[in-house]
């Protein structure tokens, strides 16, 4: 795959730095992972180190990592953070899923 498009929204970048400040961490990772309802689930976690051959998705001072085998995932998403009356949450439009749960957390492709 030559260069993969994954892009973070103004809101998505402001709340990762936001959290990262308050934990004193440097990346948020996304990655996709095998399970949930539909097949593949999002999972995000705070990281100190990036590795070596992660994908950097920088904006507005936030910098997301993503491994090789997400990218495949991911590639022509956007990772936005939304603040809805039910509730906030980080939420991945994902072209490449042709189903998801309800809670958007897992997807098919």
């Amino acid at each position: 795959m030559s260069d993969p498009q994954i892009t973070l929204s103004e809101a998505a970048a402001r709340q990762i730095k936001a959290v990262l400040a308050s934990q004193n961490k440097a990346f948020l990772r996304v990655s996709v992972v095998g399970g949930g309802c539909s097949g593949f689930s999002y999972k995000y976690d705070l990281e100190a180190e990036a590795a070596e051959d992660d994908l950097r998705i920088e904006r507005d001072g936030a910098t997301v990592l993503v491994d090789p085998m997400s990218v495949e995932f991911l590639d022509q998403s956007e990772i936005d953070y939304v603040d809805e009356l039910i509730g906030a949450s980080f939420q991945i439009r994902n072209p490449n899923a042709v189903a998801a749960c309800g809670c958007g957390v897992s997807f098919a492709v």
